[in-house]
């Protein structure tokens, strides 16, 4: 099962998921910034980058008997850093909102 909580889908089955996934109409590339997790439970943070633009995707993904069961994806655009904040914050290493 594949959810996409901010549009409301759910693809069932593996046919449907590779199906789905197989038909976008662009040109996709992923940068995999972090895998973390333990037993069941993992979850991968990414930058997809495709028709001029990038958005952050955080992937969970739980597992059954070393087969993914569920997986739910969650994406973002890039934004600046609000000027009230900024005296706070200090850059992450290796990232900024251009790179994303």
């Amino acid at each position: 099962m594949l959810d996409y909580p901010q549009s409301g889908e759910r693809f069932r089955g593996h046919e449907t998921i590779a199906v789905q996934r197989g038909a976008h109409p662009a040109d996709r590339y992923f940068t995999i910034l972090r895998i973390t997790g333990h037993a069941n439970v993992w979850v991968s943070e990414c930058v997809i980058a495709y028709d001029g633009s990038s958005l952050y995707l955080v992937s969970v993904m739980e597992f059954a008997d070393q087969q993914v069961v569920h997986e739910t994806q969650y994406f973002a655009g890039p934004f600046g850093t609000p000027a009230w904040r900024a005296a706070l914050a200090e850059p992450m290493p290796g990232r900024t909102v251009e790179e994303a």
